[in-house]
């Protein structure tokens, strides 16, 4: 049998194809990653601005130090500057303290921050982490004659040690949890504090491992103790905006180049042999 269709039938049917026609191409729109809104990321900020902006206290050898000139130096420095460079951008450093650290970085005033930053819950809260740059504990430094007699927490949690400690970081955050009994003065300037134990205001600063050694080198009467069998487990990374995974991926890439290529190791070198 021989249906005969009307024009107006006709007309029902390619109106009908041309709605699932349309139906079909919004759905592959829907989906074709040309037509998904770009995703933007502080990665894209830093390229059209020219420079990237890395917070760093300045006052932590041998991650950064300001010195006396003004110029910023030390082994996260010139990590920025290798990260900077591989971006075709200039680095700038921005100032800032261990108690505004994290207000200073979230608050918008730098893309990423340096300088030997302790790995903590309550900053990986608040921003990403980039991959570890190193595996670092905390460690006293005591002047030499007094290596033996501070050798375990017991011994530094006496009434009679005087322990000092930097504000704001984890090495005023460890003597107050680990050295309750201790007698702790809060001193506010992390350049000169060594010297007050070299001249015996001071007995015991615990800090990481990698500064007590560094210390050492610039203060031979002070002396690292058990550098390599740390009192706490600690490790050091870069923060970076929090949700950024964009600009996450292509720092920790650049890291991982940076440390499978030598020049990583080269760069801690320079400043802690």
């Amino acid at each position: 049998m021989k249906v005969m269709m009307t024009a107006a039938s006709a007309a029902l049917v390619a109106g009908a194809a041309l709605a699932v026609s349309a139906a079909q191409a919004q759905s592959v729109a829907a989906v074709s990653p040309s037509a998904a809104p770009a995703i933007h990321s502080r990665l894209d900020d830093i390229v059209k601005s020219g420079t990237l902006r890395a917070c760093a206290t300045g006052d932590y050898k041998p991650y950064s130090y300001r010195r006396p000139d003004g110029q910023v130096e030390g082994i996260d420095v010139d990590l920025v500057a290798s990260l900077a460079k591989s971006l075709g951008v200039k680095p700038v450093i921005v100032p800032t303290t261990w108690k505004g650290l994290m207000d200073d970085f979230t608050g918008g005033k730098c893309d990423i921050a340096v300088g030997g930053i302790s790995v903590t819950l309550d900053r990986a809260a608040r921003a990403y982490y980039s991959n570890v740059v190193m595996v670092d504990g905390k460690a006293p430094i005591v002047r030499c004659t007094d290596v033996a007699k501070y050798q375990t927490l017991a011994d530094l949690n006496q009434p009679s040690t005087r322990v000092i400690a930097n504000p704001g970081g984890t090495n005023e955050r460890f003597a107050r949890q680990y050295l309750p009994n201790a007698t702790l003065t809060i001193y506010p300037d992390n350049v000169t504090i060594f010297k007050q134990i070299v001249d015996g205001k001071a007995d015991v600063m615990v800090t990481d491992a990698s500064e007590t050694l560094l210390q050492h080198k610039l203060n031979p009467s002070l002396c690292p103790v058990n550098p390599d069998k740390p009192l706490q487990f600690g490790e050091k990374a870069y923060l970076l905006p929090r949700g950024d995974d964009i600009f996450k991926q292509y720092v920790d890439q650049w890291l991982n180049l940076a440390q499978k290529t030598g020049e990583y190791q080269k760069v801690v070198d320079k400043w802690l042999k």
